[in-house]
């Protein structure tokens, strides 16, 4: 249900083709949702069938048609509701933490290359992140004061990421 509605969301922002919505969840999204370009379709599929998003076949100029796809009326009434319904319980699973539980039998080294990987991915997100922030005028309006507090979010959650990292290798032997 999460990703039909982020993906309304967007469509809410301006109408997009199914490539538009995946440049947007990795460029604006990606902090607090994933999502691959297979669900993005499967996702904008069900919502065409359900009525809260509509598909219209733009001719391409010497390139192929673009379906090009928008909220409806009944979509944006799906969305209004969705933001106001209690916030579902959400299972974080993080397959680095589930490695580290067990790690007591790794050889020092190798702890030290599985620590090695995660600081180098928190420290490429904390670089894009801080790219997308610096490069983000201020915000002009409510809605971009909004979309800006969820990039802060990704920041701060990949600085205490990394300060946390910083802990662990100082217990390392």
């Amino acid at each position: 249900m999460t990703l039909s509605r982020i993906i309304l969301g967007l469509l809410a922002l301006a109408p997009m083709t199914g490539y538009d919505l995946k440049r947007h969840f990795d460029s604006t999204a990606r902090h607090f949702w994933a999502a691959d370009k297979a669900q993005i379709y499967r996702t904008l599929a069900r919502l065409v069938d359900d009525g809260l998003a509509a598909v219209e076949v733009v001719p391409g100029a010497g390139a192929p048609d673009r379906q090009v796809h928008r909220i409806t009326a009944e979509g944006r009434a799906a969305l209004a509701e969705w933001l106001v319904s209690p916030v579902e319980a959400h299972a974080d699973r993080d397959p680095f933490l589930a490695r580290l539980f067990f790690a007591d039998g790794l050889e020092p080294e190798a702890l030290r290359r599985l620590l090695a990987v995660r600081r180098q991915e928190a420290e490429e997100l904390l670089a894009h992140f801080e790219s997308i922030r610096d490069t983000t005028g201020a915000p002009r309006d409510r809605a971009a004061r909004f979309r800006l507090a969820t990039l802060a979010n990704g920041i701060a959650h990949m600085r205490a990421e990394l300060a946390w990292l910083d802990e662990i290798e100082a217990d390392l032997p």
